[in-house]
């Protein structure tokens, strides 16, 4: 076991990569909470139950999508990289197919299964260098602050701190509402935490606020701590295959073409900058190359497929494994622990099952404030990459879809560059995506 995952070259031993694993685990446990009441649209009342998926399923494939995808990560790519259903893309599948879109969310779990499947060849054969490489940096840096504005106005609104307002389209809400208050109580906390550089900030801000929720009568109290019984899958699980064998026909349109790319451009870039901010913090990195790094993405793209069958919106790699990281981790073995604690973790359902929008609303809020971040890497002196930058971050929140902020940034990209005299500048791929975007407005629209 040692040798297989380099603790003798990597300088670490057992006690090192548990503690790491297990860092990681409480910095991105809150996904076990956040990510059942984001796909089942906890936050949103009166929906018919059609639209609703279930929430001890999604729970179920949450924390098997997490531990199958961090256990591959670990065994094949050997490195401390943990692996969830992604934040943003959840609400996107969600928010955005599912509610603006109309999309059956089976439909929507099938776009994911497609995602997965072409970013599994995209690796298998190469291609991903080119189709990265013909995107600026600047639009990827500014997907991701987008994405990060985006999770932020939802967490508001779960919060319900910013509610809709007729005169003004939105405004504050009633800052007495017990709930409202319960998640600046919990906000207020998570954010100590994170300034202190406590581990595991975000889901300890959780479990705090739902004891004090508790206290309070805000959130009901568990039936139990620990449950054997877990919750089913059989309404989530293999659902994403049934359009493909019973209406095919569902899919051949530019929408789901459109939700397809979304779910892949977001993975493919999430997955390449934390590989690469991982492995530079543990100093992994040999002459500015990531090895392994096809090992690394074919578990990422095997774990959204799995986790699509399951029944979880795109699973990849999170930046929290900074903190296993940070506390010692170097090796494989780390993701493995991860990934396993993510299994032990289904036995707590009970406990996290009562937790409500209002209490995980704070995590929202903070994952948002880490990723704008990447704001400060774009180069806001050039005119011409400012204005396609910033209506791809604005967008997103404002439009309530991140594939909007996708297809106005890509769009005004080749149109800025050309106006700059810079035309031959762009990738030719990127002139492809100009044409898709447009379809994807005309059609849309």
């Amino acid at each position: 076991m040692k040798k297989y995952f380099q603790f003798e070259e990597l300088g670490t031993n057992y006690r090192r990569e548990f503690i790491g694993g297990l860092t990681t685990f409480l910095a991105m446990a809150y996904i076990l909470v956040v990510n059942p009441l984001t796909l089942t649209l906890a936050s949103v009342p009166d929906l018919p139950d059609s639209m609703r998926m279930d929430y001890g399923a999604v729970f179920m494939a949450t924390a098997l999508a997490a531990a199958i995808g961090s256990i591959l990560m670990g065994v094949l790519a050997k490195y401390p990289i943990a692996l969830a259903p992604g934040m943003g893309l959840n609400a996107f599948f969600a928010y955005t197919v599912i509610l603006t879109y109309g999309i059956p969310w089976q439909t929507a779990l099938t776009g994911v299964l497609f995602s997965g499947v072409i970013f599994v060849l995209l690796t298998l054969t190469g291609v991903r260098e080119t189709i990265i490489n013909a995107i600026p940096a600047e639009l990827k840096y500014a997907v991701g602050a987008g994405i990060g504005l985006y999770i932020t106005f939802i967490g508001l609104q779960n919060a319900e701190i910013i509610v809709g307002n007729p005169d003004t389209m939105v405004g504050i809400g009633d800052l007495t509402n017990p709930s409202t208050l319960l998640a600046i109580f919990g906000l207020f906390v998570t954010v100590i935490f994170m300034v202190r550089g406590f581990k595991g900030g975000i889901f300890f801000g959780i479990l705090i606020a739902a004891v004090v929720g508790m206290i309070f009568g805000v959130v009901n109290l568990p039936s139990a701590v620990i449950d054997l019984n877990v919750p089913s899958m059989g309404s989530t699980f293999g659902v994403a295959l049934e359009p493909i064998f019973n209406d095919f026909g569902s899919l051949m349109t530019i929408e789901f073409l459109v939700v397809v790319l979304t779910f892949l451009f977001v993975d493919f870039f999430d997955t390449a900058g934390t590989l690469v901010a991982v492995a530079n913090q543990a100093g992994l990195m040999k002459d500015n190359k990531l090895p392994r790094a096809g090992k690394a993405l074919l578990a990422d793209s095997i774990a959204t497929v799995g986790g699509a069958i399951f029944g979880t919106s795109t699973t990849t790699s999170y930046i929290e494994s900074t903190s296993g990281v940070a506390a010692g981790a170097r090796s494989g073995f780390a993701s493995v622990v991860t990934g396993v604690l993510f299994l032990v973790a289904i036995l707590f359902y009970p406990l996290l099952e009562v937790i409500t929008s209002a209490v995980t609303a704070p995590a929202l809020i903070i994952v948002g404030v880490l990723m704008v971040s990447s704001l400060g890497l774009i180069d806001w002196s050039r005119f011409e990459i400012a204005v396609p930058a910033f209506l791809t971050m604005i967008a997103m929140p404002l439009g309530y879809s991140i594939a909007t902020g996708i297809a106005i940034g890509f769009i005004f990209y080749p149109i800025t560059m050309i106006a700059a005299g810079k035309g031959k500048q762009v990738h030719p791929i990127m002139y492809g995506l100009f044409v898709i975007f447009v379809l994807y407005f005309i059609f849309l629209a």
